[in-house]
């Protein structure tokens, strides 16, 4: 099994790759575009307003099988404004595709995604995307990604043509050349290596041996103490090691768009990437002082799990959960945590985007969702045998604020309603009122995230909404010294009114008092 999710800067060709290995894999028979281009849209952008804009808002999940392996996969959006949705996918995973374009490189989105794998000890692959496109250049990408993100990496593959001459790659390790045959790239042909690229494989591999043999002590015993090169085997073997032990990261290429480098993608997956067994889990004993305990991903052992992300669904509030101990089932009753709250599981299910297929129990270290389960994101779920609690996921602080209002009187009990589920499926998304101005606020990650909540609101809900610059409560206060005198005189019959006042208004310093007397 392996649990893996699909990272990149905006616009790098994530959802298509995403697309590319369902196709691959047999999970699905058509392969469609981003943008809904021909008509139907990729699987994983499920929601209507992605389809439109051509961009991924939500994180989806689905699973697959390559090899007899399973695999479980998130795609996560590539916008910064969605970053939640990445932060929590690498959570729960044990490995990640870090997905760069050959002709821009290293992009703004890049280094914040990169972050989130070293704060999580993600290992990853690197897959440089989009090299049918004029400007691809595979080899200054790399040396952009060793120069800025100061990361171990080294290529384990050449390409065979760039630009619209792309034809395949050559495997470094193994010294075999890959074709993407067929109008869906289906037929792979492997051969022998084009004489033009020989050199330049050779010089490769042995620049990927050298690296490797910095970080493998046992693969450097096999090149200096034995004095022989290494098998493929030896090689994969050694690469394995070092990418588990986040010291190093393969890099592989192709152009998921034209159908090129899918498939080795896939190999590198089960080749590289950890299975959950071999990815280290904690959680805090809450019996023993907060002391971490190290979880088992063993299906005897008490159940703990982790809901990550929230949707509202067609029948009510859709849990995502990662199973790290024991096994969660249909009807099993488990326990919230964070209150004490013990809740049995109605429904149970796995995803394919926005599909649902009902399953009976699910095991360690799989992915599933949950329906009837009330909580926030960030619980952490047991049976109650054992009482712990995951660590907590980083949630940025929102950057902008708007000021939302509805023209619809009647509708204010689904703007309320709206503005709460927002709340609770997005931590980046808050919501207060100004007690000067008495609007409400919305706040967010950028302009771009607000405003497809806001929009959400008017297609999910129907609520005509209005957004704008929130309004702000002026306040004047004294920069000089004036003087001021006053006399009030007024015959009302009788007496009369007279008062007279006169005196200075004076600027303060900071934290100091003035002490006043009254004559």
């Amino acid at each position: 099994m392996r649990n893996i999710g699909i990272s990149a800067h905006i616009d790098s060709g994530k959802t298509t790759l995403t697309e590319r290995i369902l196709f691959y894999t047999g999970k699905i028979l058509e392969m469609h575009e981003v943008k809904g281009k021909d008509g139907v849209g990729a699987t994983m952008d499920s929601m209507e307003l992605e389809r439109e804009k051509g961009i991924t808002i939500q994180s989806a999940a689905t699973y697959a099988t390559w090899q007899d392996y399973q695999l479980n996969i998130i795609d996560t959006p590539g916008h910064v404004d969605f970053t939640i949705e990445v932060e929590r996918a690498l959570r729960v995973l044990d490995g990640a595709i870090l997905v760069i374009c050959g002709v821009a490189g290293v992009q703004s989105q890049t280094f914040t995604v990169d972050r989130q794998m070293r704060r999580y000890n993600v290992p990853r692959l690197i897959f440089i995307n989009k090299l049918d496109r004029v400007g691809a250049e595979p080899w200054r990408v790399i040396e952009n990604l060793k120069k800025k993100l100061n990361i171990s990496i080294a290529a384990l593959q050449v390409p065979i043509g760039l630009e619209h001459v792309l034809q395949g790659v050559v495997d470094i390790v193994t010294k075999k050349a890959y074709y993407f045959d067929g109008e869906k790239g289906s037929n792979v042909t492997i051969g022998e290596i084009p004489e033009s690229l020989i050199d330049l494989v050779n010089q490769k591999r042995e620049e990927l041996i050298s690296q490797i043999i910095d970080i493998d002590d046992q693969l450097a015993e096999i090149v200096f103490i034995n004095e022989r090169q290494p098998t493929p085997e030896e090689l994969k073997a050694a690469i394995r090691r070092s990418t588990l032990a986040l010291k190093f990261s393969p890099v592989l290429m192709g152009s998921a768009y034209k159908n090129k480098g899918v498939q080795p993608l896939l190999d590198a997956v089960i080749d590289y990437l950890p299975n959950p067994n071999e990815k280290d889990n904690y959680a805090i004993d809450l019996e023993n002082k907060d002391s971490k305990i190290k979880l088992e991903c063993n299906n005897s052992k008490p159940f703990v799990g982790l809901a990550f992300k929230l949707e509202e669904g067609r029948f009510g509030q859709l849990t995502y959960i990662r199973v790290y101990q024991g096994i969660l089932s249909k009807g099993s009753i488990i326990q919230n945590v964070t209150n004490g709250r013990k809740i049995k599981v109605p429904r149970l299910c796995r995803m394919h985007a926005n599909n649902m297929e009902d399953i009976e129990l699910i095991g360690a270290g799989e992915i599933c969702a949950v329906f009837g389960v009330d909580c926030h994101s960030g619980t952490t779920f047991t049976d109650g045998q054992i009482k712990c609690s995951m660590l907590s996921m980083h949630v940025p602080e929102p950057v902008i604020s708007l000021a939302i209002t509805t023209d619809s009187k009647k509708q204010n009990m689904n703007f309320i309603k709206a503005l709460q589920r927002f709340q609770k499926e997005d931590p980046t998304f808050k919501v207060f009122l100004d007690p000067e101005s008495s609007e409400t606020i919305i706040s967010g990650m950028g302009e771009l995230h607000l405003e497809i909540y806001a929009e959400r609101m008017r297609r999910e809900y129907g609520i005509p909404v209005t957004t704008g610059k929130p309004q702000v409560a002026y306040r004047e206060t004294i920069t000089s010294k004036g003087s001021f005198s006053y006399q009030h005189k007024k015959q009302s019959g009788g007496a009369g009114q007279f008062a007279k006042m006169c005196g200075l208004v004076l600027v303060l310093k900071s934290n100091s008092i003035l002490k006043l007397t009254l004559y």
